[in-house]
């Protein structure tokens, strides 16, 4: 069943907390074509909110002992799925997606930043439908509403 057994999937550790962040900015920044203009501080401050409201899991290279990829998880709401620029496209995200599944009660919803062209392809990939339109309010970008229903 593991694509990939070369990468663990686990809970959350904050011991991880500034590679999450390193490699959540970097994944965003070339998603985005954008430089993310808040500091470290401010994204691990960020990042420790989201760990209060979220389940979290993290993707780690065994070899390395690296976070390739982070998960959070809110009931029927993914909050954010990131994998790092250098691991993408190889089973990763959609094992991460599997898990959000698997831990869901038959639903997933979620955002994408329109621009985003490769999540959008990934998202719909993984059976997620587009449900909505609108514009994200703090980056005041277009964004896409995804929803996954258990068929």
């Amino acid at each position: 069943m593991d694509k990939n057994p070369d990468i663990r999937i686990v809970e959350y550790d904050e011991m991880y907390a500034l590679e999450t962040v390193k490699m959540w900015r970097a994944s965003m920044e070339r998603a985005l074509g954008i430089q993310d203009k808040h500091t470290w501080a401010q994204q691990l401050h960020y990042l420790a909110e989201i760990v209060r409201e979220y389940q979290m899991f993290l993707a780690i290279d065994n070899a390395t002992d690296t976070v390739v990829g982070m998960l959070a998880l809110g009931g029927t709401e993914v909050d954010q799925l990131f994998v790092h620029v250098d691991y993408q496209r190889r089973g990763i995200g959609a094992r991460l997606i599997e898990l959000a599944k698997s831990l869901s009660p038959g639903m997933l919803r979620l955002y994408t930043f329109e621009v985003n062209s490769g999540a959008q392809a990934f998202y719909e990939k993984q059976g997620f439908r587009i449900v909505g339109r609108g514009v994200e309010k703090v980056s005041g970008k277009a964004d896409i509403r995804y929803e996954w229903v258990q068929g």
